[in-house]
């Protein structure tokens, strides 16, 4: 019966969506045909945010936060891994495929389906827990984690209780100068392997906080592979946390597990927080909140929780902060509640009886590490030591392409100090205005390295070495190409130079009596308009010296 239905399910996929639906008033389950089309604009559509100031009492509270209490912040970060198919089955998973078009009896729940390891799921595991320092459990095992939830079809999930993959790890991260600067180090509790569930689709007007008709289920991301990092309680703000998920994205990234989009939902944070009285030992009631989509939304509903949770601290209403979880409202700037907190026990833990243990050997371990990138923080300190700041540091190591640009100019000979201003400065502008990766520019590190030679040896001025870094942005080329077919080499010849500064106090009388009358300043015209006579091709150098003894000299 259920592979009769399946078969249907798969020859017909745009013809008959098992599409679950809920009313909430009535909680009933039941099924509906649905075009794909129409099922995929109500997920796209999406409510405008408005920007909400915050109020004056929340900056009061977080003032009194810092003197009086203090936050303590853990995260539970769950990174969806890039693999061709789904953990236990062989589906594929691609962001935004039509609803319910990559299922099958495994992930679907179907009586009888049996679930098979994708073992690069195993592998992604092992490279972050060793990126993230952990010690790694050669033999540990999945479990059932029992809960009823609609897009969860099997009513329990596949994940990893007592024996996870890796533990008692640890991440280093650099603040950014502007939140302060300065390195942390905040501690991993562990890391284990699990399946992701469902995604449940609001229907129009919908939201958590307000009651919506029906709700819609897709099961394409059930069964997708995650991977929960959990990290100790060791934040203290915001700032930090989201700069902690942060470099989580960063170190994925590096690893090539996962692409860390947290728009797509690749990489999602649960944030648990507490506030207590500085000083006291004892942890204070811990609030879970979710539906956090940006780095800038962790650090905004951490400090309105704090906000929250302080002035009802402050008015002797700590009783009212109860272990649940909240949602973050974009719109309203504000967590709500969502639900209480199930406990361990409501899950129901026990070993999954259709999987076997995972047992590892230490050479596949080895062989795991002596194959990893090189990563975020030992990438910043090498920079660090090449001698540049904490800010080109910073920009530099958050993208792996970006460094990886930057290190193959260094090795062409390039100076480490301009190769960084010139990708810090005008490229990223570049990159930033044509809305393109570092990839997608036609500009190669070995011409952007005789770009900067060219400038250097006096070939051609810092002028005419913008116009070619544009052109070979936007188009590509050889810097000695453009140099020679638009006649670009730099005048060094002391005798042309004088020509042209000549030519130009002749035809500026005036100004010229200016400047000897004490208007000193209209040196810059004078060298700008030489500059304009030699069309950039003046070197700079001989021309302000050459323009300075011709001013000063005696009529």
């Amino acid at each position: 019966m259920a592979s009769t239905i399946f078969r249907i399910l798969h020859s017909h996929p745009f013809l008959f969506h098992p599409t679950a639906l809920i009313r909430r008033k009535d909680v009933i389950l039941y099924c509906t045909m649905r075009s794909a089309q129409t099922q995929t604009a109500t997920q796209e559509k999406v409510k405008p945010q408005v920007k909400v100031s915050p109020r004056s009492t929340q900056s009061k509270a977080l003032e009194k936060a810092s003197r009086d209490y203090e936050a303590v912040i853990g995260i539970e970060t769950h990174v969806q891994l890039n693999t061709l198919t789904k953990a236990f089955c062989s589906c594929p998973y691609n962001y935004g495929s039509p609803p319910n078009t990559s299922v099958c009896p495994i992930c679907m729940g179907l009586p009888g389906a049996l679930p098979v390891l994708n073992l690069k799921v195993i592998e992604s595991a092992v490279k972050v827990g060793l990126a993230l320092n952990c010690k790694l459990s050669l033999n540990s095992k999945f479990d059932r984690k029992q809960y009823f939830y609609p897009d969860l079809p099997k009513g329990y999930q596949i994940s990893q209780f007592d024996i996870p993959i890796a533990t008692s790890g640890y991440i280093d991260l650099d603040l950014p100068l502007e939140f302060g600067g300065g390195h942390r180090k905040f501690g991993i509790t562990r890391v284990h392997m699990e399946e992701d569930a469902g995604k449940l689709l609001h229907s129009e007007g919908g939201t958590y906080s307000q009651e919506s008709t029906f709700l819609f289920v897709d099961l394409n991301r059930a069964g997708v592979p995650l991977l929960e990092i959990v990290s100790e309680p060791d934040m203290r703000n915001g700032i930090e946390a989201a700069e902690y998920a942060a470099e989580l994205q960063r170190l994925v990234r590096y690893l090539g597990v996962s692409n860390g989009n947290m728009q797509e939902g690749s990489l999602r944070c649960d944030v648990n927080i507490s506030v207590r009285p500085i000083g006291q030992l004892q942890f204070g009631t811990k609030v879970e909140i979710k539906n956090l989509n940006s780095f800038s939304s962790v650090s905004r509903a951490i400090d309105y929780e704090i906000s929250r949770q302080v002035l009802l601290h402050s008015q002797g209403q700590d009783k009212e902060i109860v272990q649940e979880t909240r949602l973050w409202e974009e719109g309203a700037q504000k967590t709500v509640t969502m639900r209480k907190k199930e406990g361990l026990a409501d899950y129901r833990y026990f070993p999954e009886p259709d999987l076997p243990g995972v047992f590892l050997t230490t050479d596949y371990v080895d062989g795991i590490r002596n194959s990893l990138p090189e990563l975020p923080e030992t990438k910043r300190r090498r920079y660090e030591k090449m001698g540049l700041s904490m800010q080109d540091v910073l920009f530099l190591a958050n993208d792996m392409n970006v460094a990886e640009f930057f290190d193959t100019t260094i090795t062409k000979g390039a100076d480490v100090k301009l190769a960084t201003n010139w990708i810090m400065g005008d490229v990223a502008a570049y990159m930033k205005n044509e809305k393109l990766t570092i990839n997608e520019i036609k500009l190669t590190p070995q011409e952007l390295a005789e770009l900067i030679a060219s400038i250097k040896d006096g070939t051609i001025s810092g002028k005419i070495g913008k116009e070619i870094l544009f052109e070979l942005l936007a188009k590509g080329g050889t810097v000695k190409g453009l140099i020679e077919a638009k006649d670009l080499v730099q005048a060094i010849d002391p005798a042309e130079i004088e020509k042209w500064v000549e030519k130009v106090l002749s035809e500026n009388p005036k100004q010229l009596e200016q400047y000897r009358g004490g208007k000193t300043k209209l040196q810059g015209y004078f060298a700008g308009q030489v500059m304009k006579l030699s069309k950039g091709k003046a070197n700079p150098g001989l021309l302000n010296k050459i323009l300075l003894e011709k001013l000063n000299a005696k009529s």
